[in-house]
């Protein structure tokens, strides 16, 4: 399988050396594509690439790639995936999958329409970590749980991607989504209530997030994410004999659980990765064998559930980008 990224920035980057360091016998890190070919090309030179295109529509339109990684700003989501369906290319999109439920819709709608593959880069979501945490829960070790607290936080709020309405920018899309995500993952959908207030920067964006959801069954998740310094990125599960404390929710380094006494109890082994990206490409590989054109780890409608819980948040706190 030949790999494209759309997009030469950090999170490309970050994929690039993921999937160089993954020494899969079955992927090859193949081309990227940038505005200017200037940059495609250094890009390429640094991670050992074979082909640097000057635009998204070459690489769009390059027969030979099998899976496109979009790595471009939240805003430009739709747009790109759009056309590289077009061309009928597979898609692993970076999170937010889009800017609104809307435009996620239209691309997966398409997706169906030319039975390709779209799936959206969560990448928690195709951890081992993840079905270890679910395991564990099922298996009662802290109990009936009730309640989950996640947070994410890092000093961003100056960086382009945030600050500008244009570029659907915020604290939501590219942090809140985690531990939204997070709390979806170990509790479900059937989402009954949503609420939440937020702190604006200057260009009118959130930079700041509370979040709670009540599910269906009575259980509440209290979510927090800050585009405006580091947060301790901890998840917590809570049980009725204990809980159970996640390090890090954006990529887990450590899961222990504790007793009702408050008391360590176990530490639950994690696998080695080569960065945590590497799983969500596996993940395409397999489906793209199988003839898929979703990925179990995160289906389109679980993509649109979260679309549409992150809509009703930008709704409530009258955060309205200017391209919708």
């Amino acid at each position: 399988m030949k790999v494209g990224i759309l997009a030469a920035g950090g999170i490309a980057a970050k994929m690039a050396d993921t999937l160089n360091g993954l020494k899969h016998p079955e992927i090859e890190l193949y081309a990227v594509a940038s505005r200017s070919v200037e940059r495609a090309q250094e890009f390429a030179r640094k991670h050992n690439m074979p082909v640097a295109y000057g635009s998204y529509e070459e690489l769009a339109a390059d027969p030979a790639v099998d899976l496109i990684y979009i790595a471009s700003p939240h805003s430009e989501h739709h747009t790109h995936a759009m056309l590289c369906l077009k061309h009928k290319k597979a898609l692993l999109v970076e999170k937010a999958f889009t800017a609104n439920e809307k435009m996620a819709r239209e691309v997966l709608a398409y997706a169906r329409e030319q039975n390709t593959l779209v799936t959206e880069a969560i990448w928690t979501r195709y951890m081992p970590s993840r079905r270890i945490i679910a395991q564990a829960l099922k298996d009662g070790k802290i109990g009936s749980v009730h309640t989950i607290t996640a947070n994410l936080g890092y000093r961003i709020f100056n960086k382009e991607r945030i600050f500008k309405p244009e570029l659907a920018g915020g604290a939501l899309l590219d942090l809140g989504v985690y531990p939204i995500n997070f709390a979806m993952m170990f509790f479900g959908h059937d989402i009954k209530e949503i609420s939440g207030t937020c702190v604006k920067g200057e260009s009118g964006v959130d930079m700041i997030d509370s979040m709670t959801l009540i599910f269906a069954d009575g259980k509440a998740a209290t979510l927090h994410a800050t585009a405006m310094g580091p947060a301790d990125r901890n998840g917590i599960i809570y049980g009725d004999k204990g809980y159970m404390v996640v390090t890090n929710i954006n990529n887990p380094e450590k899961v222990e659980i504790f007793n009702a006494d408050h008391k360590k109890i176990e530490e639950l082994p994690l696998p080695e990765q080569v960065s945590g990206y590497e799983h969500q490409v596996i993940s395409c590989l397999k489906a793209i064998k199988e003839g898929a054109i979703e990925c179990p780890e995160m289906t389109h409608q679980e993509t649109l559930d979260v679309m549409r819980v992150m809509d009703s948040l930008r709704t409530r706190w009258h955060i309205h980008y200017p391209f919708e």
